[in-house]
């Protein structure tokens, strides 16, 4: 018989989210004030490499990773008892405006619940 401690379970949770930026110009001051405030805590080399990649973004996709705020992301499980949050990633990307469906017809990995449809 296998000891329990050694069956621990992980699920990867993967969310694509489209969003249309209206201004980016407002998203890059957004976050470059984010950056600025004194409680950031990035070193002055840090702090000024991350101002040029947010003004040098045209996308405003540097700009949107700066204001998601983790706690944002792991809200989407806080509320469930049988789980931890073990690790979390966040990647932001230029995007043509529609998800890709990367599997087919006959991926099992899509599930869509009713109630739960996004």
């Amino acid at each position: 018989m296998s000891d329990t401690t050694d069956t621990g379970r992980y699920l990867r949770l993967t969310v694509d989210l489209v969003v249309e930026v209206m201004d980016v110009g407002a998203l890059q001051a957004a976050a470059l004030a984010e950056i600025r405030d004194p409680e950031t805590e990035l070193d002055q080399d840090e702090r000024q490499e991350q101002i040029e990649l947010v003004n040098t973004d045209d996308t405003g996709a540097a700009a949107l990773q700066w204001l998601i705020e983790p706690d944002h992301v792991l809200g989407l499980v806080e509320h469930l008892n049988d789980i931890e949050p073990r690790e979390a990633m966040l990647g932001v990307e230029p995007s043509d405006g529609v998800l890709e469906d990367e599997g087919d017809e006959d991926d099992h990995d899509h599930h869509d619940h009713d109630g739960h449809q996004h």
